[in-house]
């Protein structure tokens, strides 16, 4: 059997090397075809992959086209029945793959596996989640989620993570598929430059009949947002560049709920940080504080704009 692994590198030259020697060494690297697609890096990561690992496959893109772009190019050349997406900040166990793929061989319609994902310092991260709404965005930012007990967050985790558990969508840092499920709804939107490229595809998934499960017998160490930090600064809660996840979360609701919807949620998180500033004034916050509101708020309705209501990415 071969499980076919893509990794996308984007500046990540230390860890990438770290990651495919994690991978070399667990207990199904005999069965691997690992697929590497480097995004334009700036660093020495095309040098190092050609000289310490001749024998992977490396796909050079002259510019950085994106992460789901990135890996729908490694679709042509995908020899294996499931199909694992690997961020280069995300280490396997010895013997993640083969559980995660014995799982989802004892369960064939499990279109999509995620795993139990850590941070180094072994803090559990949100590894199952259930897809974002108008509604369950705005009771979480407003913190009113405990007064609606039956509202499921889109991070949810209230539950122990030690049992199999179907959801909505798993993150992309360990992302296991089935080709088969692939051949039928293809991989990522190229839509999504960067975020909500798994929530949508997830969507899909189970729109199709596949379901999307969280497996929590094995864990996978995740740091988190070194690519996007390269490109700038990003949010010490998401880990997230704020300009591309704002951008995203556009593109997805419009796609999947309509123009009212999208338009709806833009206002009502524009209302939000409106409420955000007057609390800061009220509080005698100092000034600086309002300014990242205000350029959320300037951000989101340019985005709106440059991205015609949501339909098309501004890179």
């Amino acid at each position: 059997m071969i499980i076919s692994v893509i990794l996308v590198s984007y500046n990540t030259q230390q860890l990438t090397k770290q990651v495919l020697d994690t991978l070399l060494k667990s207990n199904c690297a005999n069965d691997l075809q690992i697929i590497i697609i480097d995004n334009a890096s700036k660093d020495d990561s095309v040098k190092m992959l050609k000289t310490e690992f001749p024998q992977l496959q490396l796909i050079e893109n002259k510019t950085n086209v994106g992460f789901g772009r990135a890996n729908n190019q490694a679709l042509p050349y995908i020899k294996g029945d499931y199909v694992l997406l690997l961020n280069t900040d995300a280490f396997v166990e010895f013997d993640t793959i083969e559980k995660t793929v014995s799982f989802m061989q004892a369960h064939p319609k499990v279109g999509i596996l995620g795993a139990k994902l850590v941070g180094r310092d072994g803090v559990l991260q949100h590894s199952c989640r259930y897809f974002p709404t108008m509604t369950n965005l705005f009771l979480w930012r407003t913190n009113l989620a405990k007064l609606f007990k039956n509202v499921q967050l889109v991070d949810d985790m209230s539950w122990d993570h030690s049992s199999v558990r179907y959801c909505d969508w798993v993150p992309g840092c360990y992302y296991l598929m089935q080709k088969k499920m692939i051949d039928q709804i293809g991989m990522f939107d190229p839509l999504y430059f960067l975020y909500y490229e798994e929530v949508d595809h997830c969507l899909s998934a189970k729109k199709a009949g596949w379901e999307v499960v969280y497996y929590p017998n094995t864990t996978v160490i995740h740091i988190g947002g070194e690519s996007a930090k390269s490109e700038g600064a990003i949010s010490n809660v998401s880990r997230q560049l704020v300009s591309l996840q704002i951008e995203s979360e556009l593109l997805y609701f419009r796609k999947n709920h309509g123009l009212l919807t999208m338009l709806v949620h833009l206002v009502l998180n524009t209302m939000l940080d409106f409420l955000e500033m007057i609390k800061n004034i009220l509080t005698l916050k100092k000034l600086a504080r309002h300014a990242p509101v205000l350029q959320h708020i300037n951000l989101s309705w340019k985005l709106c704009v440059k991205t015609k209501f949501g339909t098309v990415a501004t890179r």
